[in-house]
């Protein structure tokens, strides 16, 4: 995806990723109004380098947003970096030495949260650090990007979408934490038409039977609602709420 240039000179970086997708139009004058507001609050939380997590179960908008609060704030001035934790992934080809399919083995095993912390969170939080990289291992094609850096400013703001971006191995690194809130079977139905492409007729059990499963450990485990700055009900696209 081509770096976009925000209207005052800031941009926002992407990762090199094939797994993209690209910022939606805009969808409603209300839909704006709240994600300006969100982005004002971000920025109101200093004007060093930020980090902001989207989590949210699956397909409940994540990206989207995640791609809409960048160029918000990107028009006001801040550098932005944009990255999806599906991108630091465990490659597929070790997937025999673990269980990754199941919903417990989904939760437990599919990401690579030390290669994260190196290549992305670590140096983000560290003030000497230049550089990052937006992408461990690319979930399409399974190719290593994690020597492809780009450059931190001293006030970035890096965005990071992706489910489980509250558990204890990485929640002490966000400065501003999201939540989408949508309903478990409206997950599992915009998931499944979703990925259709990949999954076929077994999208629905797919996302039911392991990534909900997934899902629902996690909130168990980690509890990260009691820890979100903002809770939005992102169930209507065109009429988001803030919920808490």
């Amino acid at each position: 995806m081509p770096h976009e240039s925000a209207p005052q000179g800031s941009q926002v970086r992407h990762s090199v990723s094939t797994w993209q997708q690209p910022c939606p139009p805009p969808a409603s004058a209300e839909r704006a109004a709240l994600v300006q507001q969100i982005a004002g609050r971000v920025m109101g939380c200093g004007g060093g380098r930020l980090l902001v997590g989207i989590d949210g179960y699956t397909a409940a908008g994540k990206t989207s947003f995640g791609h809409e609060l960048a160029k918000e704030i990107a028009g006001a001035g801040r550098p932005v970096l944009r990255a999806t934790l599906d991108d630091f992934k465990k490659p597929w080809k070790d997937r025999h030495l673990y269980d990754r399919e199941s919903g417990e083995g989904y939760y437990r095993n599919a990401y690579d949260y030390a290669g994260l912390k190196r290549l992305l969170l670590d140096p983000c939080r560290t003030p000497e650090a230049a550089s990052c990289a937006l992408c461990g291992i690319d979930p399409l094609t399974q190719l290593d990007h994690s020597a492809t850096k780009v450059s931190l400013a001293p006030d970035s703001v890096l965005i990071v979408d992706g489910v489980f971006a509250f558990r204890p191995e990485i929640d002490a690194y966000w400065d501003f934490r999201i939540w989408l809130d949508i309903d478990a079977e409206l997950s599992i139905r915009r998931g499944a038409a979703r990925d259709q492409n990949w999954a076929g007729s077994g999208a629905e059990a797919v996302h039911r039977n392991r990534y909900l499963v997934a899902a629902r450990l996690y909130l168990e485990e980690a509890a990260p609602l009691e820890r979100m700055d903002v809770v939005i009900d992102n169930s209507r696209f065109a009429r988001p709420r803030i919920a808490r």
